[in-house]
């Protein structure tokens, strides 16, 4: 199934990740798999049961903190306990100019898997990105969204489909259904 909502929002993630180039970046990703065939050096996948983010950053045995040059959190943050906590853990875990590339939804039902918390505009986000310690230039957020694809997620068949040829994929801005940001640690 190819979600209405999250067309533009791969398709413009993928762009910019694309743009900073993968190949040769040391991976890891929080839950999901939408990384996993991003061309890379390395690539690992946090699973929320083999690892709490909020909880820490991760680390060896020894407690020294693994380190990545691109960590990537696709429709996770909304369902943390304690999102500032685990954007700082990210923060630690990234090298020096490493990447945070996040999605989260603004627009649609509440989805408790286990818990729904939170949502971000793209102006938002950015701004939560920067109190949890990246700096304010170094941080694009977007979003996407229209009145259609509102309609389309209050549909008892959620999440909505998207269907070539009748959904819109124009953007107004008034109607975030997804936002994204990649941020840069200094």
């Amino acid at each position: 199934m190819r979600s209405l909502n999250r067309i533009i929002m791969n398709r413009r993630s993928r762009a910019i990740l694309r743009d900073i180039g993968t190949e040769d970046l040391d991976i890891a990703e929080i839950s999901g798999q939408w990384g996993a065939k991003l061309p890379a050096r390395s690539y690992v996948n946090y699973r929320f049961r083999q690892h709490d983010i909020c909880s820490g950053p991760v680390t060896y045995a020894d407690g020294t903190v693994l380190k990545y040059d691109l960590i990537l959190a696709n429709q996770v943050w909304e369902h943390l306990e304690r999102p500032y906590k685990a954007a700082q853990n990210v923060l630690e875990m990234l090298r020096p100019g490493g990447y945070f590339w996040l999605s989260v939804p603004f627009h649609i039902p509440y989805h408790p898997v286990p818990t729904d918390c939170t949502r971000w505009s793209p102006h938002g986000l950015k701004n939560f990105l920067i109190e949890c310690g990246f700096p304010e230039e170094d941080i694009r957020s977007a979003g996407w969204g229209n009145r259609g694809a509102a309609a389309r997620n209050l549909d008892p068949e959620w999440p909505p489909e998207y269907r070539e040829g009748e959904d819109s994929l124009d953007n107004d801005p008034d109607f975030p259904i997804m936002t994204w940001a990649l941020a840069r640690k200094a």
